[in-house]
């Protein structure tokens, strides 16, 4: 079945199942794979970018290559985050091993690519493997201040913020970074509460990792795609029909506008938007009015960084592994 009659292959969402619309000609989906075909077809356009955030389009590409990319940027782009945690003194109410988890999974500037892994749990930390830091503090009262019931005004330093966290740099390193190109992203990470003879006073030990170790290692906050949804409208819909069908959709979606004999009429502004709620299908009068589908080789990927490396970076880090892994794979069968 092909409702559209082109080279695209589509899934359409019907009211209870979802159907195939096959392509008129070749598609990733094919047995047979033809690079020629795939550099010709392939595209990326970036959509919108922010330092922390990116979201692109992958166009004709298999899904399993989009799946690869998401859980290699999820679990083998490494970063750095706090792994050891000595307590010298901890007098408030959060437990040692609970502060310890908070610590780790506070994100850090520092560039993982600049760092080595650990080959040997049991040997010493070295400048090229880590970072340390150091977190002492302690509450007191404030005594300039005493007609006040704030607990702002009447202690000092009774929020542990990720900025009391120091560097202490080890080796050569004061030299090949700054603390404010590895400490913590962000300064206002709330760590404890404490009131008056509590205190803080723990080394931490950051070290380079990747999220199939741990999650506090991953370099995004999340990583995820969705098929690219197309809306067809089969008829023209006009007024209070036209208002109901926009509001079956999320904004931006579906627009109002008037045609040259001054009626109201719905048109697809962006389909893009769409999250598929399909609540079209609960108006009688509009189930045959529109053709919702997903194409299936048009990706809409978005990567949401932590902050230590850019988005875009980090999916050129992915590509790289999968590249890695491949070539691995290649030697592997030749041997």
């Amino acid at each position: 079945m092909n409702t559209f009659k082109d080279d695209k292959q589509r899934a359409i969402l019907k009211e209870h199942k979802v159907i195939q619309s096959l392509a008129t000609g070749p598609t990733v989906f094919d047995e047979t794979f033809d690079l020629g075909n795939f550099k010709k077809k392939f595209g990326i356009v970036v959509v919108r970018y922010e330092h922390y955030e990116i979201e692109f389009d992958l166009i004709g590409i298999h899904p399993s290559l989009v799946n690869a990319f998401r859980r290699l940027i999820l679990s083998d782009v490494p970063s750095m985050a706090i792994e050891k945690v000595h307590v010298y003194n901890n007098t408030t109410i959060i437990q040692d091993e609970v502060l310890a988890h908070r610590l780790g999974l506070i994100p850090l500037k520092a560039d993982a690519r600049l760092f080595e892994y650990r080959t040997n749990e049991n040997a010493d930390y070295t400048d090229n493997d880590s970072l340390e830091f150091e977190l002492k503090i302690k509450c007191t009262f404030n005594k300039e201040l005493n007609n006040s019931s704030c607990a702002d005004d009447l202690y000092k330093n009774n929020n542990v913020y990720s900025k009391h966290i120091k560097w202490l740099p080890r080796g050569n390193q004061l030299k090949l970074y700054k603390e404010i190109d590895v400490g913590p992203i962000h300064d206002d990470i709330l760590i404890a509460k404490m009131r008056p003879g509590h205190e803080l006073d723990l080394k931490l030990i950051a070290v380079k990792s990747c999220g199939r170790d741990h999650a506090k290692f991953s370099p995004v906050a999340t990583a995820f795609y969705r098929l690219l949804p197309e809306i067809k409208l089969t008829r023209q819909v006009e007024g209070e029909a036209a208002e109901r069908l926009q509001k079956c959709f999320s904004p931006g979606v579906i627009a109002i506008e008037k045609n040259e004999a001054g009626k109201q009429i719905a048109t697809v502004r962006n389909a893009r938007y769409d999250m598929s709620s399909r609540n079209v299908y609960r108006y009688e009068d509009l189930k045959d009015a529109v053709v919702l589908s997903k194409i299936q080789d048009h990706f809409i990927f978005t990567i949401e960084s932590v902050g230590a490396m850019s988005s875009d970076v980090i999916f050129k880090e992915a590509v790289g592994l999968l590249k890695k892994k491949c070539l691995c794979l290649l030697e592997e069968l030749q041997t």
